[in-house]
């Protein structure tokens, strides 16, 4: 069995206004040291699969077909080993 952690956040060129009202937020409670924010999702998978390889080309296909955005998207993820 395998954890997939998977990190999704929008590229670089397109507009977060999420990011900016937290930024907006955070500077109304005093962190003005607060630059900038980008908002993004975070998830847990837990998987059965095969091998790694498997696991990973599944999480793979997973965040291409449903869990990231392709235009205006990225995603990274981490994969570990856990007990059933």
């Amino acid at each position: 069995m395998y954890l997939a952690k998977v990190y999704v956040t929008l590229k670089p060129t397109v507009n977060d206004p999420q990011g900016l009202t937290i930024k907006g937020g955070l500077h109304t409670l005093g962190f003005n040291s607060v630059e900038s924010v980008r908002a993004g999702k975070y998830l847990q998978i837990k998987l059965d699969g095969s091998d790694r390889a498997d696991a990973e080309e599944q999480v793979r296909e997973m965040c291409q077909k449903l869990l990231a955005n392709p235009i205006i998207e990225d995603f990274s993820f981490e994969l570990e080993e856990i007990q059933a």
